[in-house]
């Protein structure tokens, strides 16, 4: 039975769970919540409303991490991205976590803090979100020092599904400092990745959805 994912193409959230569905060639059904019908399905699956969501036969899988970890289950492939060493794929959850905390959550606090009404904007919010970036870029530019070209190996794995749309839209969000060289570098590979360019690719025409104005690169 063909998976079906429902998704949006400008989600960040909706990326990371692509990039491991065409890492493995995996076969599903793109369910874009652009369309109403789809919207509508989605809230019947789940109430909270949140994507993506992965429906596979009579179940239904929520959250990116879970599903990419469902995928590697269910629907091997030849990229495998949550390690079989125990120990190693600690890591690789650790990095996941760090990617979906610390990156990904300060920068959508700021952009969801855009779209508010500004009568109802949290100022001192948005201010600790990109205080917590510049801690988060700083502690990646650390843990990059080693000349690893992946979050956590020398393969690509779960934390980099997240951290390739998380730092994609952080950089747009909250620049990425100059100094770090690393942190620069790891994101432009990332970009490269063929993957993710798909997923980009498929996101151009929402770029006019991003509240802080989409950025003339990438």
């Amino acid at each position: 039975m063909t998976l079906a994912l429902y998704a949006h193409p400008f989600s960040s959230y909706s990326q990371k769970a692509l990039v491991a569905l065409y890492a493995n060639h995996t076969a599903f059904e793109y369910r874009s919540l652009e369309e109403a019908a789809h919207r509508h399905d989605l809230e019947v699956l789940w109430p909270i409303k949140r994507f993506p969501v992965l429906v596979d036969g009579e179940r239904t899988v929520v959250e990116a991490t879970t599903i990419i970890e469902y995928l590697q289950v269910r629907r091997p492939g030849p990229l495998q991205l949550l390690p079989e060493d125990p120990m190693a794929a600690v890591g690789v959850r650790m990095l996941d976590r760090f990617f979906d905390n610390y990156v990904a959550r300060p920068q959508q606090k700021i952009v969801f803090d855009a779209l508010r009404p500004s009568h109802e904007r949290d100022a001192y919010g948005v201010v600790e979100a990109r205080r917590l970036l510049d801690t988060a870029y700083a502690w990646l530019e650390r843990h990059l020092a080693d000349g690893r070209r992946w979050a956590a190996g020398d393969a690509p794995s779960l934390a980099d599904c997240g951290a390739v749309p998380f730092l994609f839209y952080a950089d747009w969000t909250h620049r990425i400092p100059d100094g770090f060289r690393r942190v620069h570098g790891y994101r432009a590979r990332l970009l490269a990745w063929p993957l993710f360019a798909r997923a980009v690719d498929e996101a151009r025409p929402f770029r006019g959805y991003f509240p802080l104005g989409a950025p003339d690169r990438d």
